[in-house]
């Protein structure tokens, strides 16, 4: 398979990530499927479809017969069957492994036999998922980040089991969505979470210890190293929950204390404080 002969690419979940990676396929001129198991979720992955291609319409990225066509090659279902043309499947469902495991088993028997298989997973071990089809050679990690039609990087994550030429795949149609591609070991974390979640652990111990305020510490990374948030508006933009799975799979793969979860995440994770999409994480949001 080669990546400028993918013609439908088949995207398992249609949520915050889902979505972007929907969007930036489609726009790449891909038919995109994207599957939901039920029909309110989407309706709701087409609105946060239609509600990004139109703010990029506002700000003169796209015209309006540019955004007619991108959504003109977008379909949503709740029946695996429709996924079955694909030339490439990505996952991006929750970040669960016991998930992530039987949306793979399930893909593998809906897919052709020579199609690819790819997870948007920010931590599991690719090779676990790998082993769950008939096709190992053919499975690879491609980690994008959020916003998707924003941010430029795919992190591309060889599994023991992934064959060069699924590799090469994976370089080629990264370019091809105009996203620049860093290859990863398969180590839970990959690159940038294995580097970023000590960081923003140690921000949530930070608040939680009482050392400085939620506020002091989000500016203090802002305006001291210039990022353009801080690690707890960072955390809330990803997900409190998400944050804490992944913190769970590094810890439970290498044992060390600088990954393990302190208590207020999981405390926040068990009151529903689950960031932006919940409406309050470390802030609240309207």
């Amino acid at each position: 398979m080669r990546a400028e002969d993918v013609r439908t690419v088949a995207v398992v979940g249609c949520g915050l990530m889902g979505s972007g990676i929907v969007e930036v396929c489609a726009r790449a001129g891909a038919r995109v499927v994207y599957l939901e198991p039920t029909e309110e979720l989407v309706e709701a992955g087409r609105r946060r479809i239609e509600g990004s291609l139109g703010r990029a319409v506002e700000r003169g990225k796209l015209t309006e017969d540019e955004r007619d066509a991108v959504l003109a090659r977008i379909a949503g279902t709740t029946d695996p069957d429709d996924l079955a043309e694909a030339d490439l499947a990505i996952e991006a469902a929750t970040e669960d492994r016991a998930i992530k495991l039987d949306v793979f088993r399930r893909l593998d028997g809906a897919l052709r036999p020579e199609a690819i298989l790819a997870s948007n997973t920010s931590s599991i071990p690719i090779v676990e998922l790998a082993a769950a089809t008939r096709r190992p050679d053919r499975v690879l990690g491609m980690h994008f980040f959020n916003p998707v039609p924003v941010m430029g990087l795919v992190e591309l994550v060889r599994a023991i089991t992934t064959s060069e030429e699924t590799m090469a795949f994976g370089r080629a149609f990264a370019a091809r969505l105009g996203k620049t591609s860093v290859e990863s070991r398969d180590r839970a974390g990959f690159i940038v979470n294995a580097l970023l979640l000590p960081y923003l652990l140690d921000a949530v111990r930070m608040l939680e210890q009482g050392f400085a305020s939620r506020e002091d510490i989000d500016a203090a990374i802002r305006l001291g190293l210039n990022h353009p948030m801080g690690p707890l508006e960072l955390i809330d933009l990803i997900g409190v929950d998400t944050t804490l799975a992944i913190a769970e799979v590094l810890h439970d793969e290498f044992r060390e204390p600088r990954y393990a979860p302190p208590p207020l995440l999981r405390r926040m994770v068990a009151a529903g404080h689950l960031g932006r999409k919940a409406g309050r994480g470390f802030y609240e949001y309207r």
